[in-house]
């Protein structure tokens, strides 16, 4: 369960798909915990701003705080304004940034998928002399930043290639391998 999301787009008279007369205002947003895409009707009269953190729960997991009345649906990638998609990577880019520990583990305890496969292949940037860098470098000692990560090994930029790869998992439902956006 997303618990905050970040705004992508605001739509304050609804999509225009809408048949009802009376349609609400909604931000297109993406989750933090399992990074879903979410369409979230907001409280009329209420003013948000791409790159805002919404709660999407309040207080014991009760109804969320204003300005969220609630959330709508999950959407897909192709549902996406053109502003929300250009919004998507610097809010993923704060997410990824925001929880260092979470995305850390994975390059940490990625495993192996096959004896030709490993899961840390499917990230952008990272191939077979990169994903034998990390592997080889985490055995002495696991990552503790993405500075050392860096450091370390041969990746250039460990946030990028997340990201790079969350944008992936979330415009191509398909995917086999999901390392990151809940299914």
């Amino acid at each position: 369960m997303e618990r905050y999301a970040t705004v992508l787009d605001v739509l304050p008279q609804g999509r225009l798909s809408e048949r009802s007369p009376h349609r609400e205002p909604i931000a297109l947003a993406v989750g933090e915990d399992e990074l879903k895409l979410l369409e979230v009707v907001l409280r009329p009269g209420s003013r948000v701003d791409p790159g805002t953190r919404l709660p999407l729960v309040g207080p014991n997991d009760g109804p969320p705080p204003a300005p969220v009345d609630h959330v709508r649906r999950r959407v897909g990638f192709s549902e996406l304004t053109t502003a929300a998609r250009t919004e998507l990577v610097p809010a993923l880019e704060r997410v990824v940034k925001g929880n260092p520990a979470r995305f850390l583990r994975f390059f940490n305890e990625a495993p192996a998928v096959s004896r030709r496969f490993h899961l840390l292949e499917l990230l952008p940037g990272v191939g077979k002399k990169t994903m034998w860098a990390i592997v080889s470098e985490r055995q002495k000692k696991p990552f503790e930043s993405f500075q050392e990560l860096t450091e370390r090994t041969r990746l250039k930029d460990p946030v990028e290639s997340v990201v790079g790869r969350i944008e992936q998992e979330l415009s191509h439902e398909e995917e086999k391998y999901r390392l990151f956006v809940s299914r």
